[in-house]
């Protein structure tokens, strides 16, 4: 099958072992859930609730855009939603598992199996000494998965780095950088790519072929939640969150 931009993908991704889900988890059921979630940060003159009461579901094998004004609490989602930040209150799940309950070192460890974040700089999400099929080998490593070369050379096909294989990031436009960065989100089957503006520093061209792969790579089984004020992102949502003042509106 062959998708726009010359993307390849499998007939049927589900079963592509190059997606399959990692053995720690499950594979069915949202990707991330929040319930009566809050999140307030203190300085030594106030406090600023980011969050209050957010009750949502991720699911998996979407595209999910989250949107709101400035300071309407989307970062403090994506920060909670990527294991990063613990909520005051509520529950957060990853995966079925409980994320808010955990410690450190555990919560690191379900971070590192079940989800991926892509950074606004395309650059920030790779390492600079590492070619691209190194880069996705070892996010598939760390994932605990273990993939081929050939499923290797086949994902950076399918996302049109066929012949990018051995470049490194420097070697590499901001576009090729940022889908590079997708082919290490979703290798090895997470369940969850937060994504942080993820075209904001990208030319309608490369913007237009990132957001062809996230939204082909969905079918994978694995969700995609974007934060974003880009109409391009918004045109391949299957959902939206709407946040305002820290809390969820229709």
């Amino acid at each position: 099958m062959t998708g726009a931009e010359g993307f390849r993908f499998a007939d049927d991704p589900l079963a592509d072992p190059v997606f399959r889900t990692s053995p720690q988890e499950p594979g069915d059921g949202p990707a991330a859930v929040c319930r009566d979630v809050v999140k307030t940060y203190r300085t030594a003159t106030e406090s600023v609730t980011a969050l209050d009461g957010v009750t949502l579901s991720i699911p998996r094998a979407q595209v999910t855009v989250v949107v709101g004004p400035s300071g309407s609490g989307k970062s403090s989602l994506l920060r909670l939603l990527a294991c990063v930040d613990r909520p005051d209150s509520g529950e957060v799940r990853i995966a079925g598992r409980r994320v808010d309950a955990l410690r450190a070192r555990a919560r690191r460890g379900l971070r590192r199996r079940q989800v991926a974040y892509l950074f606004q700089k395309p650059g920030a999400n790779l390492l600079p000494y590492l070619d691209a099929a190194a880069q996705v080998r070892l996010a598939a490593a760390l994932r605990g998965a273990r993939v081929s070369d050939g499923e290797i050379a086949d994902l950076l096909g399918r996302l049109g780095l066929e012949s990018r294989a051995d470049h490194r990031p420097g070697q590499l436009s901001g576009g090729e950088q940022q889908r590079l960065a997708v082919a290490c989100g979703v290798v090895g089957g997470p369940a969850l790519v937060v994504a942080d503006e993820p075209t904001a520093e990208l030319d309608t061209a490369a913007a237009e072929r990132v957001l062809t792969a996230m939204e082909d790579l969905a079918a994978s089984g694995v969700g995609f939640v974007i934060s974003s004020h880009d109409p391009r992102v918004m045109a391949i949502a299957d959902g939206f969150v709407r946040l305002d003042h820290g809390q969820v509106v229709a």
